[in-house]
């Protein structure tokens, strides 16, 4: 399997786990528009009052998964956030996690970005 369908693979891991946690998927690869300097987020779920935004990353160990948002990805993760927090008015709480797929299991971190 090459790069892209185990990204895309990951993402519906994740979309699943998410949903087994009471979430429920409001987008998925949600982009902002090409050379705005915004993200795309792979993933955005609601539950209640909370809006999270989810990054995904697929790898072998969940260190080097959370090594892979760098800091610039993190600025670019938040603007794709507010832009889509102003289009659709939400209202209310917001959080940004990271999602680690490994071979062996799936790691979730909570308010990490």
């Amino acid at each position: 399997m090459n790069s892209y369908k185990i990204g895309v693979f990951s993402e519906f891991m994740a979309c699943m786990y998410l949903r087994l946690h009471g979430f429920h998927i409001m987008r998925r690869r949600y982009v902002t528009g090409r050379n705005t300097g915004r993200a795309e987020i792979d993933i955005i779920a609601r539950r209640k009052n909370l809006m999270i935004f989810i990054e995904v990353k697929h790898r072998h160990d969940v260190l080097t998964g959370l090594d892979a948002v760098t800091p610039a990805q993190s600025i670019r993760l938040r603007r794709a956030a507010e832009t889509y927090i102003a289009q659709t008015k939400w209202m209310g709480d917001a959080r940004f996690d990271i999602i680690v797929v490994t071979p062996r299991k799936i790691q979730w971190f909570r308010g990490v970005i």
